[in-house]
């Protein structure tokens, strides 16, 4: 599934295809979304925000086109009049005179006043966004200490979207590994040194994933790695997510992975000590 950092760069380029444009045609394939469309279309777009993994199009007359792209959901922009080459089924269309952007293989798209959003189901149940409300590590340290989330291991806590929204299970592996702490940490049995460290790794790597498009590795590993042949992304993006059995590029040892709430997670043996308190 897309993770918060994919979601806010594809409503970059659906907000440069149709913030302060007027649509000329929207459509929907779904029946119950049909009575909107003669109330979008002819309509200028105002704004496009994320809040987690959900987009937010919105429109100058107060209604609002949410969407989440699910497991297999994707944006298309294409110029006016054109239609990319995909098998994909089109989900919705939005048009104007210069730019049509189409969501593909999604089907969790409402529309809804501008008013209502505050009491979507999703919604409401979403944490601060970092690359949305932007957080303060010492906020997210807050939250960490909590009664709500304290005692919770970091393994699941760190894809509890009410905890902090947008984050994935690439992200969750990469930030525990960075802040070297064990999956089955939790926040009650950290210092606060180790709390805040943690806090900070959390911004600085979901913002990094979304100026480099999904590099978390540092520049300079990147560089190094580069330099060495590999010229594949996925061969110097992460560090630990999905390198079961490679080595570290900290440490040298090999990743290893188990199975935590039917996700996978990855972690360095060596680099994320595990807690002897620790249960899977």
């Amino acid at each position: 599934m897309p993770e918060g950092p994919e979601i806010r760069l594809a409503a970059d380029r659906v907000a440069a295809a149709l913030v302060g444009r007027t649509t000329t045609r929207v459509s929907f394939d779904f029946n119950r979304l049909k009575q909107f469309e003669p109330l979008l279309t002819g309509c200028q777009v105002i704004d496009v925000k994320t809040r987690g993994k959900a987009m937010l199009t919105c429109f100058e007359n107060d209604w609002v086109m949410y969407s989440h792209n699910q497991l297999y959901g994707r944006w298309y922009i294409s110029p006016a009049g054109e239609l990319p080459d995909t098998c994909r089924q089109l989900r919705a269309a939005l048009h104007n005179a210069d730019y049509c952007a189409l969501l593909y293989s999604a089907s969790d798209i409402e529309v809804m006043r501008l008013k209502d959003l505050e009491e979507h189901p999703f919604l409401i149940r979403l944490g601060p966004d970092i690359l949305g409300e932007k957080p303060s590590p010492q906020e997210i340290v807050g939250r960490l200490q909590s009664k709500y989330f304290r005692n919770r291991q970091l393994a699941g806590l760190l894809l509890d979207q009410r905890f902090l929204a947008g984050l994935g299970n690439y992200l969750r592996a990469e930030i525990l590994t960075a802040a070297r702490l064990h999956p089955l940490t939790k926040p009650a049995n950290c210092s606060e040194r180790q709390l805040l460290k943690l806090a900070r790794t959390i911004v600085r790597l979901t913002l990094r994933s979304y100026r480099t498009g999904g590099i978390i590795n540092p520049p300079g590993l990147v560089k190094k790695l580069m330099a060495e042949g590999k010229s594949k992304k996925e061969d110097y993006r992460f560090n630990t997510y999905n390198r079961e059995n490679q080595p570290c590029y900290f440490c040298g040892h090999e990743i290893e992975s188990s199975n935590a709430g039917g996700r996978k997670m990855y972690f360095c043996p060596f680099c994320q000590a595990r807690p002897e308190d620790a249960q899977e």
